[in-house]
This record gives C-alpha cells, sequence and structure tokens, in this order.
C-alpha cells in the first residue's frame, strides 16, 4: 500500500509523517479503538470524485463512538467536509478507500473507558480491489466463532474485536482460500471476515439480519436496495444454516472494501455451476454505475469532492 501524504489529525490536516501517537497511547495498548471506511469513485467522464454515502458512514462511525464513551465533537456533516478537503489536499483522480479512525489517545496504563482523552484520524489512499480473485472467490466455513454482541459489539466497528478477523482472515488463506465464512456462536452463518454475506436460494436473495453479530453494513444496505427496486427480487433478512451455502444458487460478500465479491466455491463445493451467477453479475454492474454517479435515481449518495 503506498502511503498516504497528507493526515487528518489533531484538528488539522498534517503531513503523514507528523501523525504520529506514542507507544503508551491507550488505543494501542487495549484496543480502545473505532474505525470506518469509506470509499471515493473516480468518474472520468466528469473528472470528478464522488464520495459514495459519507453521511451514512460517518453516522455509524459517531454511533460507534457512542457505544466506546467517545466524544468526538463532531457531525456525518463536518467529518465529511474534513474528508473532502483532506481529499483536496492529497489531489487524487484515481479510486480511493478513506478510514477515520477514532481512538482513545491518553497515554496511561489501566483498562477502561472513561475519564480519557478521544481523538480522531483520518487518511485516504489509492485503492482498487480488496479479495483479488473478486468474481471467483473461493472461501471456507471458519472454525472461529463471530463475536458476540454480549461480548464486543459486532455493529461497532470497534479496533480490538478486529483480531477475531484476522484469526479467521489469516487460517483460511494459509489454507488456500481467498476469504472465510463465519458461523455464530449457535451455529448461524454470520458475516466473511469483514464483509456482510447474501445468498441466492429459488430467486430470493436472503441475508443474515443484524441480529445475528453482523456488521450493520452500507454495502449491505444499498444492494438490498438495489436488488428491490432494480431487478424487482425478493429480499429476506432471516438465520442460515451452513449446509445452506453447499446448495444455494449464488452467493456474495459485500463491504466497502469487498464491495461485491462473487463466490464460486465452499468448502472445495461449487456454488451453483461454480460460476459467477446472473443476480450477482446484475448487482455488479448496477452497483458500478451507482458509485460513480452515473444512475441519477441514486445520486444523492453521491458527494463530489471537487
Amino acid at each position: 500500500m503506498a502511503l498516504p501524504k497528507h493526515a487528518y489529525f489533531r484538528g488539522k490536516i498534517v503531513p503523514y509523517s507528523e501523525a504520529r501517537v506514542g507507544v503508551a497511547t491507550h488505543a494501542l495498548n487495549y484496543g480502545t479503538s473505532i474505525f470506518g471506511g469509506m470509499r471515493g469513485y473516480w468518474n472520468e467522464e466528469e473528472q470528478q470524485m464522488f464520495l459514495f454515502r459519507p453521511y451514512d458512514h460517518f453516522r455509524r462511525l459517531l454511533n460507534s463512538a457512542k457505544m466506546m464513551l467517545m466524544d468526538l465533537g463532531h457531525t456525518p456533516e463536518s467529518l465529511t467536509e474534513v474528508t473532502k478537503e483532506l481529499l483536496r489536499t492529497e489531489g487524487y483522480k484515481e479510486d480511493v478507500y478513506i478510514r477515520p479512525l477514532a481512538f482513545k489517545a491518553s497515554e496511561v496504563i489501566g483498562v477502561r473507558l472513561h475519564n480519557l482523552e478521544d481523538d480522531i484520524t483520518i487518511f485516504c489512499v489509492p485503492f482498487g480491489t480488496y479479495v483479488s480473485n473478486d468474481t471467483n472467490a473461493h472461501c471456507t466455513v471458519s472454525s472461529w466463532r463471530r463475536i458476540d454482541d454480549n461480548m464486543i459489539p459486532a455493529r461497532g466497528k470497534i479496533g480490538g474485536a478486529y483480531v477475531n478477523s484476522a484469526f479467521i482472515k489469516t487460517d483460511a488463506m494459509r489454507a488456500g482460500f481467498d476469504e472465510a465464512l463465519v458461523l455464530t456462536e449457535d451455529g448461524h452463518v454470520s458475516e466473511g471476515s469483514a464483509e456482510n454475506v447474501f445468498m441466492v436460494r429459488d430467486g430470493v436473495l436472503i441475508t443474515p439480519p443484524v441480529t445475528d453479530n453482523i456488521l450493520e453494513g452500507i454495502t449491505r444496505r444499498t444492494v438490498m436496495q438495489l436488488a428491490r427496486d432494480e431487478l424487482g427480487i425478493e429480499v429476506v433478512e432471516r438465520h442460515i444454516d451452513r449446509t445452506e451455502l453447499y446448495i444455494c444458487d449464488e452467493l456474495f460478500l459485500t463491504g466497502t472494501a469487498a464491495q461485491i465479491t462473487a463466490v464460486t466455491k465452499v468448502d472445495h463445493r461449487p456454488v451453483g455451476t461454480g460460476e459467477m451467477g446472473p443476480i450477482t453479475t446484475k448487482l455488479r454492474e448496477i452497483f458500478n454505475k451507482v458509485v460513480r454517479g452515473k444512475m441519477p435515481k441514486y445520486r444523492d449518495w453521491n458527494v463530489p469532492v471537487y
């Protein structure tokens, strides 16, 4: 990954080399941070970069902050303006990934959430595909279980919680898979290591409910609306059993980084025909137009940078 030239840090845009914290910082020692991820998409015809649903992303970030007893002194609107200013400073004319990170900034020993200083930083980098094999991903069902909401809130993007995802992803990749699917403690499908899950069975699009320890994904919400409005497909939120993954017609993962990633094998079993299916293909085509501001109907999701 190429390093950014600048970052928003301690209330202003500074050279990236100045955006540093001490080794005693609470978030570094105890995982007391939250983060977000959003994309900026370059539209070559308009010579414009569009942030995709930034207000929704920052609302989720501030909800995560609320869970972690953080007061960041920002609104979704103010954070969007900071992000636009940062991107203009960098001058990117290509697709980018934006990482806002809020953290307990006090340099103290002692595990807690209260009576600590809160801070936020934002940086952005050029970014392409997250799962390199995004039209033909091979997945496995992980031996690790997804953390439960009563342990660490899965609907919050909490830094320390992503150790769970790191175990899941590394074991899958070292075993020769592109990604893993994770079960809840009661054995239902929850997510990928860092993506939401959708399957198609008999023409119905099915995804786990937000109560199955998933991140309340913004790409997930987008895909559900596009499937209903553009393709006229029924979308159902319900528990998914593990063996349904082996017999479904189509399977794909969604996320800001993953976008829409087609899964064509699970545990060495072909999904459907073993190739990306027609519904996944159509949703990818529509999504790629929407995020670049090429569908006027959804233009209010696109916030121009320049």
